[in-house]
């Protein structure tokens, strides 16, 4: 049995000011100073940017690239021409535009995320 002049005192007090795990790590910091950790955050947000972009411009290739070959396949339709520019390609360039400004500020909200977080 222990001795009851042995017991362990606790004492509290003010607690001591401690430095919080983000001040050891500032991506924001990182990308201020331009030092290789921010070169890399930055360049992975403009990769994930140059992605979606180049995604954007490969469906309008495969979407816009094939119509002169089929204007010049049936020549004096005219209407026809304008019809397909102007009806049946307005809707699907729309929803691309959507598609990419989505991408884009979803990429840019998960680069925020990525360096306010920590």
């Amino acid at each position: 049995m222990p001795d009851p002049a042995e017991r362990r005192v606790v004492v509290t007090g003010v607690p001591r000011q401690t430095r919080r795990a983000s001040a050891y790590y500032r991506p924001r910091t990182e990308i201020d100073e331009q030092t290789a950790l921010g070169h890399t955050y930055v360049r992975s947000l403009m990769r994930s940017q140059l992605r979606a972009g180049l995604a954007g411009f490969a469906v309008l290739v495969l979407l816009v690239g094939p119509l002169p070959l089929l204007f010049a396949a049936m020549p004096d339709a005219h209407r026809l021409e304008w019809g397909v520019l102007g009806f049946c390609l307005y809707a699907p360039l729309v929803l691309l535009a959507l598609w990419y400004v989505r991408r884009a500020e979803r990429n840019e909200r998960d680069f925020v995320r990525l360096v306010e977080d920590r």
